[in-house]
């Protein structure tokens, strides 16, 4: 009798044993996998049974939450959603997270360690807090200056701070309501279909992630690798560069779009816009040096995030004298996102210091609390001192007395460069109109903003378009809404 019991009690300790060793490798070895399975619906259900966390521009929410009375309890909810969707993004119960609402999703989700302020406790009674809030950099005015400005529009607007690096303005035009993707049901599944097969991609963050050929605007970038190099001594000297100028090793021969560039000196060249000067400059400052140059700008980089990604801004560091020809003068395969073409002028007003862009200003708690900064990265100079003050000499004449006037604004200092980029076949399809330009204050000369403006219109006659006429008054508006 006494042996079976022990016998029943030593069968009984090995069940309680294997039962506690499976339990221990269902919750810690197998966790992920079990929380992971789509079939899991209590990951879900947890991740929506609070509000989300606000993102903040100018001190105030753009985002909010709706109580469904669902099982996925809170749906997210804009303000303004299309003047923001560009920086926020969406957050969907169905499609997941993009931009902000992705890059920073642990804060606002209340998932972030950094937020728990009792870890051993609140992991043992399974407690999330509350979701905490994303301050941005971005002016609401300047913001929605460039919105207007666009006016629907295919193009984008980036505005940043040069000193400092700071987003100010970061729009995408045409733009959605990220609301409509919030949700789970029929609706958000149609308006997800009918936003991904439209012709106009509204859900495309232009501003970050499309690369356009950068035209004339990138002759910025060819002026300040021709006189880092010494190539260029004086701007007023001129430079023996015929009109038109056959590209090297073919019979092909390039022009420019006005009279005046024949054996031009820089500073004309630079207001006339000559291509013949600027691709023959690009060749001799050579492949190695204008890759050098441009990489500094940005180019080429791909890990640059403000913290969303941004698509890298691309310079061929292996072409042939013609292919580099056309690449200085931001033609052949160059391309900009208009964000790059912004950090071009910020660091042109920035006395040749570029510092990167950053969006967030700080993360917090629910209270309030700081939990963190938003990432920055230092500041580098990417040409000499005296090559950025007489790029600031350049520009301003552009919009003092030439194609860039449009962008002029009493009382402060502008600068700006104009562009009108060929792309399709053959050049055949309509251009796109660029315009970078900075500010800065007449008495202190300090950078105030610079803006990279691009318009794709499609509509335009093909005359009409050029990046004074179409996108500098745009920049302008932008610029001044940061000056009120």
């Amino acid at each position: 009798m006494i042996r079976g019991i022990r016998h029943t009690a030593a069968f009984s300790f090995l069940l309680l044993t294997a039962l506690l060793v499976n339990a221990v490798r269902v919750q810690v070895f197998e966790a992920e996998g079990y929380t992971g399975n789509p079939a899991n619906r209590r990951t879900a259900i947890a991740r929506y049974a609070q509000p989300r966390g606000a993102v903040v521009v100018g001190g105030h929410p753009v985002t909010g939450s709706r109580d469904s009375g669902g099982r996925l309890r809170y749906e997210r909810t804009y303000t303004d959603g299309p003047l923001y969707a560009p920086l926020t993004g969406f957050a969907s119960q169905q499609y997941g997270t993009s931009l902000l609402e992705s890059s920073e999703d642990g804060i606002l989700a209340g998932t972030d360690d950094r937020l728990v302020v009792f870890p051993w406790w609140d992991g043992l009674v399974h407690r999330r807090p509350p979701g905490g809030r994303v301050e941005t950099t971005v002016n609401p005015a300047m913001q929605r200056a460039a919105y207007h400005g666009l006016a629907g529009r295919k193009g984008a607007v980036v505005a940043v701070e040069p000193r400092t690096g700071r987003v100010l303005a970061l729009v995408s035009s045409p733009s959605y309501d990220p609301g409509e993707l919030s949700g789970n049901g029929r609706s958000v599944t149609g308006a997800w279909r009918r936003l991904n097969e439209a012709p106009d991609r509204p859900m495309l963050n232009r501003a970050l992630r499309q690369t356009y050929p950068p035209g004339s605007v990138f002759k910025v970038v060819t002026a300040a690798a021709a006189l880092d190099s010494g190539l260029v001594k004086d701007l007023d000297a001129p430079l023996d560069v015929p009109d038109p100028y056959t590209l090297p090793g073919t019979r092909t021969q390039l022009g420019n779009p006005t009279e005046g560039c024949e054996h031009a000196g820089l500073r004309e060249a630079f207001r006339l816009s000559c291509n013949t000067v600027f691709a023959r400059l690009g060749v001799g400052v050579g492949e190695r040096g204008m890759a050098e140059a441009a990489q500094r700008f940005g180019f080429n980089d791909r890990g640059l995030r403000i913290p969303s990604p941004v698509a890298p801004s691309t310079f061929d560091t292996r072409m042939h004298p013609a292919q580099l020809a056309l690449s200085a003068i931001g033609q052949y395969d160059t391309a900009a996102t208009p964000m790059q073409m912004a950090m071009v002028a910020a660091a042109v007003a920035n006395d040749g210091q570029l510092t990167p862009p950053y969006l967030v200003e700080r993360v917090t708690d629910a209270h309030g609390v700081m939990v963190a900064t938003g990432a920055r990265r230092p500041t580098r100079q990417v040409m000499n001192p005296a090559t950025a003050e007489q790029l600031q000499e350049m520009m301003a004449e552009v919009v003092e007395h030439g194609s860039g006037r449009t962008a002029a604004i009493d009382g402060f200092i502008v600068g700006g460069k104009t562009g009108t980029a060929q792309h399709g076949v053959r050049n055949e399809g309509t251009p796109y109109a660029w315009f970078i330009a900075w500010v800065r204050d007449q008495q202190s000369h300090e950078p105030l903003s610079a803006v990279a403006v691009v318009v794709e219109d499609a509509e335009a006659e093909r005359e009409d378009i050029s990046g004074g006429g179409s996108a500098g008054p745009i920049a302008r508006a932008v610029m001044a809404a940061g000056l009120r």
